[in-house]
C-alpha cells in the first residue's frame, strides 16, 4: 500500500522552530523527487521547497529561503523540513508530494500553527 505520512506539525510561537517529517512506504522512494507544499485557510496551495531524488539539489520558495531547510534520508524513506524563525503567516497545512515521471503521491498533511 502506497503511503506518504507527514508528522511534526503543531502549535509554535512566532520565532520558534518545527521539524516536519514525511515517511514513505509502498514505493521506491529513492527514485522520487519530493516537495513540500502548504495551504492556508482560504488560500491556494503553494510551493514551499523541493529536493531531488538523491538529495543533491534543493530549491525553495523565496519567502522560505534562509528559514527552511529540506533534507532527506533515503535509508529511512524520509524527507524532512526544518522550519526556523516561524511567522504567523507560515500557519497552514503542510503537504508532502513525491513525484517522478508518470507517478505522483500526496500525503494527508500536517497542521502548523504559529501563534502567541
Amino acid at each position: 500500500q502506497v503511503q506518504l505520512m507527514e508528522s511534526g506539525g503543531g502549535l509554535v510561537q512566532p520565532g520558534g522552530s518545527l521539524r516536519l517529517s514525511c515517511v514513505a512506504s509502498g514505493f521506491t522512494f529513492s527514485r522520487y523527487a519530493v516537495a513540500w507544499y502548504r495551504q492556508a485557510p482560504g488560500k491556494e496551495r503553494e510551493f514551499v521547497a523541493e529536493i531531488s531524488s538523491t538529495g543533491g539539489i534543493t530549491n525553495y520558495a523565496n519567502s522560505m529561503k534562509g528559514r527552511f531547510t529540506i533534507s532527506r534520508d533515503n535509508a529511512k524513506n524520509t524527507v524532512y523540513l526544518q522550519m526556523n524563525s516561524l511567522k504567523p503567516e507560515d500557519t497552514a497545512v503542510y503537504y508532502c508530494n513525491a513525484i517522478k515521471v508518470g507517478s505522483e503521491y500526496w500525503g494527508q498533511g500536517t497542521q502548523v500553527t504559529v501563534s502567541s
